[in-house]
């Protein structure tokens, strides 16, 4: 009881605060002691408009997804060179689904198969875009 008082802050608490006001994750002390990989991030997406919002946005999927998955997510964008919401999403959403989907063996009849292989012919867009005198699109 005779030692100075200490603050500690656990900034998932104040993940709802800063949800509304996204600009507090800027200078907010419980932010300061988040993990590595989310500070990496957070100094990149700060320096770009709306940063503030998407880095929200990622670290509010602690929420509903296990932490150790997210900070995985956002090392691995990081790595990658890509340290967006959408790419941090997309590495969640592949760590996350382990469940492998069984797909039907895709047959197609004989009736249905080809027998003259489309040509790629780009000159018939350009009778198109002429027809009738008129020029539809340039």
């Amino acid at each position: 009881h005779r030692q100075p008082g200490r603050v500690i802050y656990d900034w998932r608490h104040y993940l709802a605060v800063v949800q509304r006001k996204p600009g507090a994750l800027r200078n907010g002390a419980p932010f300061v002691e988040m993990p590595e990989g989310f500070r990496e991030l957070q100094d990149q997406m700060l320096r770009r408009p709306g940063g503030d919002r998407e880095m929200v946005d990622v670290l509010s999927l602690v929420l509903h997804h296990d932490e150790q998955a997210v900070l995985c997510a956002v090392d691995m964008a990081l790595k990658a060179g890509v340290p967006t919401k959408t790419h941090v999403l997309n590495l969640l959403h592949r760590l996350v689904s382990s469940t492998s989907v069984e797909l039907p063996d895709v047959t197609p009849p004989p009736a249905l198969t080809l027998s003259k292989e489309p040509e790629a012919n780009v000159a018939r867009y350009d009778g198109l875009r002429t027809s009738g005198g008129k020029r539809h699109a340039s």
